[in-house]
């Protein structure tokens, strides 16, 4: 298990990849490495396991199909903005 999930999209299987990559890239620049590494080579759904915390990047199709959010919908939800 995990503290914390962080649910992103990217517009584009493109986007998704150049996302995830740039979320491991920043995180080990500060000493955060990713521990396992899921769909990046497809750029549908990414996950990036950080072990206290896993980031998911999905394409849109993908995130509205599986609805993540669902299945942890007693979890406080921060919504974050750029």
């Amino acid at each position: 298990m995990t503290d914390y999930f962080i649910v992103a999209s990217g517009t584009s299987n493109t986007h998704v990849r150049a996302v995830a990559r740039h979320v491991v890239e920043t995180l080990e620049r500060d000493g955060v490495s990713v521990v396992s590494v899921e769909g990046l080579e497809e750029g549908k759904w990414v996950l990036l396991d950080f072990l206290n915390f896993v980031v998911h990047v999905f394409h849109p199709s993908m995130r509205s199909y599986y609805q993540l959010e669902r299945l942890w919908g007693d979890a406080p939800e921060l919504a974050v903005t750029p």
